[in-house]
């Protein structure tokens, strides 16, 4: 039990401090494919005091939510329809969480395969809970999740376009996540978020005017920085139009 509120002690401070994530997405022509949403937060080990979530425990777990689910109905069936819904959000991923106190590792994964992208749609809000649930899922009930997302991020792709948009959806809720954010803000301002996106064919265009891109043209990189992105989401819409 106490390793368990140290492990996600130690999660909980990875949210606010080391937010370094990669939005990672690979498309087929089909439109299927399998999408990675994760960071590597050893450079930030440091930070963390050795007498509050430092465990000295090894890690390596993955958690198929899915199963994880159907293995925890019955708890899922005493919270509300909102509840249920939030945690549901879970369901097409599976996280697995590294660590390893000796040898300076941290690393957390959460991704699933799509038969189109659609299905990912929410994922970042999807991977907030999933680090909630995911270091206590394996022997207790899943805990209770927030009210709902202030924000919510879609994803298509049809023919030649693929989209990302992102929306504020609850603006009050909105407005108290920013607050929340002042006390982090030196953290926070040299984080990044780095979206990776590999397509079938070759890049024509994007509004994107700072993305890289691979040498074959059909991998596509940009890097925005974490802490405006979280003050300003709606910044962040990406859309790329594929060659014939």
């Amino acid at each position: 039990m106490k390793i368990a509120k140290s492990i996600l002690a130690l999660m909980l401070t990875v949210l606010i401090v080391a937010c370094n994530f990669t939005e990672e997405i690979y498309l087929n022509a089909d439109g299927s494919g399998k999408l990675n949403i994760g960071f590597d937060g050893s450079e930030m080990m440091s930070m963390i005091p050795s007498d509050s979530a430092r465990t000295g425990e090894v890690m390596d777990s993955t958690i198929v939510f899915k199963d994880l689910i159907r293995e925890k109905k019955d708890s899922i069936a005493t919270l509300s329809p909102k509840e249920r819904e939030e945690l549901m959000r879970l369901e097409p991923f599976s996280l697995r969480m590294q660590m390893n106190d000796a040898e300076g590792l941290m690393k957390f994964d959460m991704f699933g395969d799509f038969q189109k992208i659609s299905q990912m749609n929410d994922a970042f809000n999807a991977f907030q809970n999933a680090s909630t649930v995911g270091p206590t899922a394996g022997s207790k009930p899943m805990p209770k999740q927030a009210d709902g997302s202030a924000t919510k991020v879609d994803y298509s792709f049809n023919r030649n376009t693929f989209k990302r948009t992102a929306k504020i959806v609850d603006q009050a809720l909105f407005n108290q996540s920013v607050d929340s954010l002042a006390s982090a803000e030196m953290f926070l301002g040299g984080s990044t978020y780095t979206f990776k996106y590999h397509f079938p064919r070759r890049i024509k265009r994007t509004n994107l005017n700072e993305a890289t891109f691979s040498m074959d043209g059909k991998t596509l990189i940009y890097e925005a920085n974490f802490l405006e992105m979280l003050k300003d989401p709606e910044s962040i819409q990406i859309e790329v139009e594929l060659e014939d």
